[in-house]
This record gives C-alpha cells, structure tokens and sequence, in this order.
C-alpha cells in the first residue's frame, strides 16, 4: 500500500489496542514485601499492601475464605469452576476489585448471595470462563464490568438499572444476538464506553444512554444502521463498525454525518461507496471494501478558508481506488490530512 504521508499516529494507536485488557492495577508479590498473618495459606496479603490479597496463578480451583478487612482480591488464572456459598461474607460489604479471569466458571456453580451480593463492588472481571449469562452484583457503585471470552448468549434487561456509576461494559467474544442485548444497557446513565465486538449482532444495540462515547461492535454481522442512530448518541465520539455486512444500501444518508465523531471505523465491509462524514471527523478506516469512486462531496459539501475537512487519517486501501482517484480539490478540502492511504503500486 502506498500512503501520502506516513502517520506518526499508528504506532500509538496500536500500542493502546495492545494493553487496552490489560488495566487492572497489578504488582508481583515480590514487590510488595512478606505477606501479612491473617491472609489465607494458599494466597499472598502483603503488609505494604494489607488490603490486597493475591490468589492468582495458584492452580486453585475454589475460592478460599477471604478475611476481614480484603479490598481487592485477585483470583485470575486458576483453575476455579465453584464459587461456594460464605467465601465472601466477611467482605460482602467491603470488597472493591474482584478479579476473575482465566477461569473455568459456569452460572450452575456459582452459589446465590455470593458474587451477586457484594454491595461495594467498583470492578469486576470474569473474562475467560465459560458463563451464558452475565452475573452481576448487588453494588450501587459499580463501575466496570468485563465478561469477554465467555459464552454469554443474553443479558436481560434490568439488571444494570440501580448502577448509576458503571462506565465501562466489555462483552466483547461472546455469542450475544441484537435481540439478547435489547435494553440490557439503559439502566446504566452513565456509560462511556461499550465493547460487544466479535458476537453475533445483525444491527447496533439499541436503548443505550446517551452518555456513551465509545461504541465497539466490530467482527458482527451488522449489514445496515438504522436512520438517525447517531444522533440519539449525541457524545458518541469513536465508533468501529469493521469486519461485518455493511453494504450501501443499509446506510442511509448522512447516518454519520454527525460532529462529535472523532473516529470511524467501516473497514471490510462490502461498501461500494465512500459514506458521507462530517467535516469534524478526523479518523477514516474503510480498507478492504468494494469502493471505485472518490467521492469529494463524501468530505466537503464546498471547501473555503473556513469549510474544509478536518480529517487527518483517511485509509482507502484495499478498494479500487488509487492516488490518481482523488480529484485536483481534495488538496484543498483535505488540508490537514496527514496521511491517506491507497493500495500498494497505486499511481
């Protein structure tokens, strides 16, 4: 591929995509000194860090007892399939950060009043077990919930209706279905982002707050979006739609022609045509889709001192579209670019 400029932007971008799963706070034990006298025998409570205790990587495939006074638990990379009924009754009421990763979890073994019953929870990561329903706790505070990797095949509406502190939900690698997700997110008034990538959704969710600033439903099979989608989101600011059946058909006319977007992703889809943006846009992936023409009027209705594209990175590689495609204006409509990319050995 062949590229007007060469963005100094991408190498950034990617390294986010790489540590975006990997947030959790988390130090070796070696670095946080001998572990304290009430901790279980099995895990690690660090006396510079008495409210932290370390159960990971232990070949555990129980809970143990966590103890009085435990805020943050790490349980990731077990082998735990039970959560048995008590193990977190001395801190029901305390526990912040429960993480569960990496697991081998199913709802059948998940004992009631445990998990659902922690009401100061504020994180809780069950990715990469084998759960078919979202199991979340009674915590008014919650902030954010990651249940990717698993086999979730719904998420019934409500049960995110009293958490008025979530802002993050990642569901991504699931089995979802646009009609399992159907208002499980309106309770939670204040999420700003959302991840159901790599499901099976045939459209965008619906019912989401307009809170929402980050929407992922990459690798789906979402062949259109519904008129006048965006601007129920009026603070919708990255949205990726790539890897799905999006065809030119099931975009109506200006559906993305909205300011707040900063980020556009439509790349392999079957597009045949360059979508209209708002000249706000600054970031446009549509590699690897059918498109023949260069569409000016896609960017800038007419270009002045004033009107032009703020669009910085445009990729059109993977079409059939070559640098000799974009007409003599697009200089001046796509000023601030500073890279557009075509196909390799393009003229």
């Amino acid at each position: 591929m062949s590229s007007l400029r060469v963005p100094l932007l991408l190498a950034v971008l990617l390294s986010v995509a790489l540590c975006q799963y990997e947030d959790y706070e988390y130090q070796p034990i070696n670095m946080l000194g001998p572990s304290g006298p009430n901790c279980h025998q099995e895990c690690d409570c660090p006396i510079g860090f008495p409210t932290a205790m370390y159960c990971d990587n232990r070949k555990l495939k129980t809970i143990p007892m966590v103890p009085t006074g435990i805020k943050y638990l790490y349980l990731q990379n077990n082998q735990i399939n039970e959560v048995k009924a008590g193990v977190f009754d001395n801190v029901t009421a305390d526990l912040r950060w429960l993480i569960l990763d990496n697991n081998l979890l199913t709802n059948s073994k998940v004992a009631k009043g445990t998990i659902d019953k922690l009401s100061a929870l504020e994180k809780l990561y069950l990715s990469s077990n084998q759960l078919t329903e979202p199991i979340i706790p009674s915590s008014k505070v919650l902030e954010e919930l990651k249940i990717m990797h698993n086999k979730l095949t719904k998420f019934p509406a409500g049960l995110l209706n009293n958490k008025e502190n979530l802002t993050s939900v990642n569901l991504q690698d699931n089995e979802l279905t646009s009609e399992s997700i159907s208002g499980a997110f309106k309770g939670s008034k204040k999420l700003l982002s959302l991840d159901v990538s790599h499901n099976k959704l045939k459209k965008l969710p619906t019912g989401i707050p307009n809170s929402l600033e980050i929407l992922y439903a990459d690798y789906n099979d979402i062949d259109s979006v519904v008129a006048g989608y965006l601007n129920k989101l009026p603070g919708l600011k990255y949205l990726r739609i790539s890897h799905n059946k999006l065809v030119d058909s099931g975009i109506p006319a200006g559906v993305f022609n909205v300011s707040t977007l900063v980020e556009l992703d439509l790349s392999f889809n079957k597009l045949q045509t360059i979508p209209e943006i708002n000249e706000q846009l600054e970031q446009l992936y549509l590699q690897a889709n059918e498109i023949s023409k260069f569409d000016l009027m896609s960017f800038c209705k007419f270009s002045g001192p004033v009107n032009y594209s703020h669009l910085k990175h445009l990729r059109l590689d993977g079409n059939n579209l070559t640098q000799a495609s974009m007409p003599q204006e697009a200089a001046n409509c796509l000023r601030v670019a500073s890279e557009i990319m075509f196909n390799e050995n393009s003229d």
